[in-house]
Parts: C-alpha cells; structure tokens; sequence
C-alpha cells in the first residue's frame, strides 16, 4: 500500500472509531425502573405518589426512592415545586474485568530484604523508584520510628476471600455483631455483616445481605495488594502494615454495578470507619451517578473518607472529554489513578486526563492474592488503585492527624516526576511511598 493509501486507510479507519465512539455514548444506557434518586428543596416535605413503594433517606436532602415505575414517577415529580431533582438508577453496563494472567517461569525474582514472604519477589511494584515502583522496601528498610494506627480500607469490588491465607488476619471485622445468629445484633440495618455487606444479594426487606465472599478473583487480587499480611512467610506483602480490609461486594463478575448500589457502599464503609475506599470499577457510559459524586462529597466532608478510583482500560482515552464515572468526577475527595508498566512508561491500556486523572502507578502485571489461597497476576488500572491506596494507608496509619486533603496533597506532591507522564494527569508522576513518608515528615510533624 503507496503512502497516499496508508493515509485514505488511518483517515477512514480514525473516522470509522469516531463513529463508533459517538454510537457507544449516543445510545441510551439501561436503568433499574424500580428505583429513583430524589433530592428535595431546602426544608421541604417529600411528596406523596401512587408510584412510591418506599423511601429511603440517603444523607442530606437526598433519597432513595422504591417506586413501582421509575420513568412515570420522575415525571410526575418534574412538575412537583418540592423536587429540586430526580435522578435513575443507571448500570454500569457490562465490562470484562482483569482475569489472572499466566505467569512467566523464566522472571528473575527481586529481592526484598524488609519481607520474608516468599513469593514478595514477584511483586515489582515494590521497586525503588529507580526500578519504576513505589519504592515499598526502601521504606521499610528505612522506619521512621512513629507509632502506627489501624487503617480501615474498603474494597469495593466483586468481594473478598476472607478466608485467604494472606488476608484472614488483615479483615476488617465488625465487633459490634454476632456471626451466624442471623440478627442485626448492632441495629445498622444489616444481618451478620461481618467482614462487610454484599449489595448484589438482598434480604426481604430488600436490604444488603452480610457476606461479601468474593464471586470473582478481581476483589481479592485488590485487596492483597493494599495489605495481604506482612511477614508471615507465606504468600506475598501488601503495601501497608496495619491496614484492615473492609469488603464490599457490589461489582458483578460481569461488571454491572448500579447507582444504588454504589452510594450504598460508600455510606457503609464511612459511617463504619473507613478511611480509604477502593474504586477499581467504572461505567462504560457518562449518563447520570451524578448522586455518587454528591455522595463522595457526602463522606468526604462528614466522615474524612477518601476515595479512590481507576482511571480505566480504554486504550488511552483522555477521559477530560470522554468522560467516564465515577473517575471524571470533580470532587476534591477522589484520586484517580492511571498505570504503569514495569519499564516505567504508562500501560498501553491506561485512560489519561490532565484535570481528572491525579496520578499513576504499577498496573502492569500486578502479583496479588486470588481465592483459594491462589496468587497471580492482573494487570489493569484496577491494579494501580490498590497499589495507591495501599501507599496511602501507610502513609496515614503513621500520621493519623492528617485530614483527607491534606493526605491526598501528600500523595500527589511527592510524586516520582515521569517526563512523558506531563499533560496526560495533574501531577505529571508515579505515587512513592517513601517520598510520601518523607513529605509529610517535613512538612507536617507539627500537627
């Protein structure tokens, strides 16, 4: 094919992508007709509907609303002077999560000296930042002498094998409830949630149910890179010490998750203490959740929870104008977060954004824990979230006394600066964890 070809050929072929790119987002995404997102007006009472089954109070002037018709019921509150909005309960719409990959037998294993786990070596990410990581063992090999505090982290994804030989001890566990008495011992709504809730499965009463199992390995792969137990000589490391592992299950296998869904996580994980919520998940459309950003807002405000969410796997797309949820959120709570490869550059799969995209990190061939005391590797921006949220969580567990902001200027001022990173995220750098611990040294041993 002549140069002229070659040129007529990337024209149609570029032309043929837009088209299919304005189809995807022309097309009306599906939405739960049994549900409906209320906001009131400032002091207004809700309005009465042959429509409403239920109402559900959310936070603020928000609601849930459990309605016969969804479509008929935001009509008729169109018209009603109380309602300041409605909003659907929109899918996600149907993705292909990460799946273990094979593992390479020739990999040369690193070796690092601040863990006895035996199969920390294929962890990568742990690199100094010199070797394209975060620079996990050169942190540990170099303590800073401070007391540490627990750190609670939701992981918000298809579930946690709790049971796992690398995550047992690093559960989170609610005190406050008896396992297997089939009451809600704490009156927080919930029956038996132990370890978290599982919104995908629902009571009688239409509530989340109490187990949050894993039902695919993509939970429990972020989990054990967040905080699969240290020095145990089993397994792997995760990235921080004293962080316990909230799970939440509201991502379907086939990815899926609602609006309802997710607002519901969020308001758990905070009220019961977490710190940290892991996002590794993203619609594949820009219609509505704008209730999650209200939402993120919500926690972030009462409750000092910061959240975190995956950039996404669209091959590049710079997701300022192909906007995509909850990662092109504005919310001063949220970090998102793109993925490196292990030579340094950014993952061919990784989404970019110079407003909405905060920082990178290891993505590429993450090793992690799977179900079934298994470990492999996933690659995926879903795998860099973790892997932020765990430098997070150890940064935090040493300086407790920083707020949500102040935390996450830490995290995006102590960047490793990537030259080719520039204009493609705010800071333009890879998170690292022992420049993280540094900063905040410097510059906030005062509080």
């Amino acid at each position: 094919m002549g140069s002229i070809g070659k040129g007529i050929y990337m024209k149609l072929l570029s032309l043929l992508l837009a088209v299919i790119t304005l189809n995807v987002y022309a097309s009306t995404p599906r939405f739960d007709n049994s549900k409906l997102f209320v906001k009131l007006k400032d002091g207004k009472a809700f309005p009465n509907s042959t429509y409403i089954k239920s109402v559900k109070h959310l936070f603020g002037d928000n609601y849930l609303v459990d309605t016969t018709n969804a479509t008929k019921l935001a009509e008729e509150f169109a018209q009603d002077l109380s309602i300041l909005k409605t909003e659907k309960n929109y899918y996600a719409g149907k993705r292909i999560l990460p799946k273990t990959e094979p593992l390479q037998k020739s990999v040369e294993l690193d070796i690092f000296n601040a863990f006895n786990d035996p199969k920390v070596g294929r962890v990568w990410s742990f690199r100094d930042a010199g070797g394209n990581g975060v620079s996990v063992d050169k942190s540990y090999l170099s303590p800073l002498g401070t007391e540490k505090e627990n750190m609670i982290v939701a992981v918000v994804d298809t579930g946690v094998d709790y049971n796992h030989e690398d995550l047992k001890n690093v559960m989170w566990k609610n005190t406050a409830e008896i396992a297997g008495n089939d009451v809600d011992d704490d009156n927080n709504g919930y029956v038996d949630d132990i370890y978290g809730i599982n919104t995908l499965v629902k009571d009688i009463q239409g509530n989340a149910t109490g187990d949050p199992q894993a039902s695919h390995a993509h939970g429990t792969h972020v989990a054990g890179t967040i905080a699969a137990e240290q020095n145990n000589n089993t397994g792997i490391a995760g990235i921080a010490s004293t962080a316990q592992i909230m799970a939440i299950r509201t991502v379907p296998d086939a990815s899926d998750e609602t609006d309802a869904d997710v607002v519901e996580s969020f308001l758990y994980a905070a009220k019961h203490g977490a710190k940290l919520i892991n996002c590794s998940f993203g619609k594949s459309h820009n219609e509505g959740g704008m209730i999650v950003n209200e939402t993120i807002d919500h926690i972030g405000e009462t409750y000092g929870t910061l959240v975190f969410a995956a950039a996404g796997n669209d091959y590049g797309r710079d997701i300022d104008t192909n906007r995509q949820y909850p990662a092109s959120f504005e919310s001063d709570y949220l970090v998102v977060v793109a993925s490196t490869t292990k030579s340094g550059g950014l993952s061919w799969f990784s989404n970019v954004g110079a407003k909405s995209v905060d920082l990178a990190a290891p993505g590429s061939s993450i090793y992690s824990t799977t179900p079934r005391n298994n470990y492999g590797n996933m690659s995926g921006t879903s795998m860099a979230t973790p892997t932020t949220v765990g430098v997070a969580a150890e940064v935090w567990s040493h300086f407790p006394e920083l707020g949500a902001l102040q935390l996450k200027k830490v995290l995006m001022e102590s960047v490793t600066p990537v030259k080719d990173f520039q204009g493609k995220m705010v800071t333009g750098g890879r998170v690292d964890l022992y420049n993280a611990l540094q900063y905040t040294l410097n510059n906030y041993r005062n509080l």
